[in-house]
């Protein structure tokens, strides 16, 4: 059985029940959603960002902010603190802002809830929600309606094992209007479930999974990580200032680098030998 590819953009993911999607973020049950907005910013926009008019009876009009990000990086704060500045500054309305980590991050990365800086006895500061999908019990995704995150059960709290995994399908099925978002459960559930079992699962050919952007991106990612220990063995710590450079490479490149990175004679040059994006 072929699958034609899922649209894997937040405002598509959303827009499946944009009402229960703004209670759950906000934690409100009397929020409505309104419609969905713009968020391109003139000369900026991005897929990650989706802008909800919301209402509420205590609150009035006002926005959600949604930043769904699949991994977290370093500068998302201030990232968010520019996306509320600037709808607020466009819609005239208050601003709720959300980040939304899909997959976990290592460790020893700390995911803070405000922005804040300080420049010549000035401060700034921007708070915002911050939801983790891994600490999100998958329960809620059925008590709830929460079609928009049926997609993401398998790496939920508790989502992991393989009846949780085929009553999302059975859901997504359900409705032909949700049935597209079946390629993006496959690739959530590769990273708990064996890819055999996996297909058990979906009954369907399984390279449309490999051909999805998605995939490429984790892919790329596990790449990503034995050539920074590489670098971090040859050139200290300074190689973390070439960690940014990788992302976005796709895995034929980070695998040419790899022999890069065991023969370049600096990080300098190694530099120089990854490929302008």
């Amino acid at each position: 059985m072929t699958k034609k590819k899922a649209d894997l953009g937040g405002k598509r993911l959303i827009g499946l029940s944009p009402t229960n999607w703004v209670r759950w973020v906000t934690q409100n049950p009397t929020v409505t959603a309104r419609d969905i907005l713009s968020s391109e910013f003139q000369w900026i926009g991005r897929e990650s960002d989706v802008l909800v008019r919301a209402s509420s009876p205590q609150y009035g009009d006002f926005m959600v902010l949604n930043e769904l990000q699949l991994r977290y990086k370093k500068d998302l704060p201030l990232r968010v603190r520019a996306y509320a500045a600037l709808a607020e500054e466009r819609y005239h309305l208050p601003v709720y802002p959300v980040l939304i980590n899909i997959l976990q991050p290592p460790a020893t990365m700390v995911v803070p809830s405000r922005y804040e800086s300080e420049f010549m006895g000035l401060k700034a500061r921007q708070d915002y929600r911050v939801i983790n999908l891994w600490e999100v019990d998958a329960n809620l995704v059925f008590q709830q309606n929460l079609s928009p995150l049926l997609p993401f059960v398998p790496i939920l709290k508790h989502g992991g094992e393989v009846p949780m995994v085929q009553r999302a399908l059975q859901q997504l099925r359900a409705d032909e209007h949700l049935s597209e978002l079946e390629t993006l459960l496959a690739f959530f559930a590769s990273f708990v479930l064996t890819i055999p079992l996996v297909q058990q699962i979906m009954r369907w050919d399984m390279t449309v999974l490999y051909e999805s952007p998605w995939y490429q991106e984790i892919q790329g990612l596990a790449a990503q990580r034995p050539l920074v220990r590489i670098l971090q063995h040859r050139f200290g710590e300074a190689a973390a200032k070439a960690a940014p450079l990788l992302e976005g490479l796709n895995l034929q490149q980070l695998e040419d680098l790899v022999d890069v990175a065991l023969e370049a004679e600096s990080l300098e040059a190694f530099c120089s030998c990854i490929p302008p994006k």
